[in-house]
Order: structure tokens, then C-alpha cells, then sequence
């Protein structure tokens, strides 16, 4: 897996792979707001990795947002979600019986059935 560990503006660092960033230059590129737009990521505590997540495609970014940069894709995360990300390897899965971003927390509890394996996170697209 081929990852891009980012700084978060002092709330640490998160791991993108080269998955997870593939789907996210396509939702871009599909959300039709032309090349200077960025992949905005919400993320809220719950779920198998302690995290649940909604993503949106925008022009630009919110007041409250980070933005950082993905070899060249603008990511946008609220100043909130970025600190629930530090830490975080966020990838993408596409098997038969799973799809999705994946959030996986090394230091979560063993709260799961399968802890041993990251989440895979339903994301919903926000609508603008």
C-alpha cells in the first residue's frame, strides 16, 4: 500500500493511501465543480474504529476547515474532525461484500467482533 502521511496543522499527522485517495480525486472529478475543487471529510466518533464519516465535493473550503493537500487534490477537514483523524490510516476497500473508506485506529479499543481488522465506514455524500 503506498500511503501519504500528512500534518494536520498541529493536531498531528493521518495516513492517506494510495486507495483512499483515488476515490477521492473521483468523487472530485465526478462532482463537477471544475479542477480547483477539493474532497471535504466530516468525521464524528462512533462506529467499529471509533469513527463515522460523511464526505462532500466543494469549490472551496469553510471557515472552520484544514485543508491540505493529497499530491495535489485539496482535501478539507473541519478543525474538529482533524483532530479525530491524527493517528488514522484512511484507506479504500472494494471486495464483494465490502466498499468504502476504511478508518484504521491503532490505538482503538477492542470494542468489535472483528477488532483486529479495520472498520469500513458507510460514508453518506452530503448534499449542498
Amino acid at each position: 500500500m503506498v500511503a501519504n502521511r500528512i500534518a494536520l496543522d498541529g493536531a498531528g499527522s493521518v495516513i492517506i493511501s494510495e486507495g483512499a485517495e483515488k476515490f477521492m480525486r473521483r468523487m472530485v472529478r465526478f462532482g463537477g465543480l471544475g479542477p480547483g475543487a477539493g474532497f471535504r471529510l466530516i468525521v464524528s466518533p462512533g462506529g467499529c474504529s471509533g469513527l463515522s464519516a460523511e464526505f462532500s465535493v466543494e469549490a472551496n473550503a469553510k471557515p472552520d476547515d484544514t485543508t491540505f493537500m493529497v499530491n495535489g487534490l485539496r482535501v478539507f477537514v473541519p478543525v474538529q474532525s482533524a483532530k479525530l483523524l491524527s493517528g488514522i490510516t484512511v484507506d479504500f476497500v472494494d471486495t464483494p461484500t465490502q466498499q468504502g473508506l476504511t478508518f484504521y485506529n491503532p490505538s482503538a479499543p477492542a470494542t468489535c467482533e472483528e477488532s483486529a481488522r479495520p472498520a469500513v465506514v458507510q460514508l453518506t455524500e452530503m448534499r449542498r
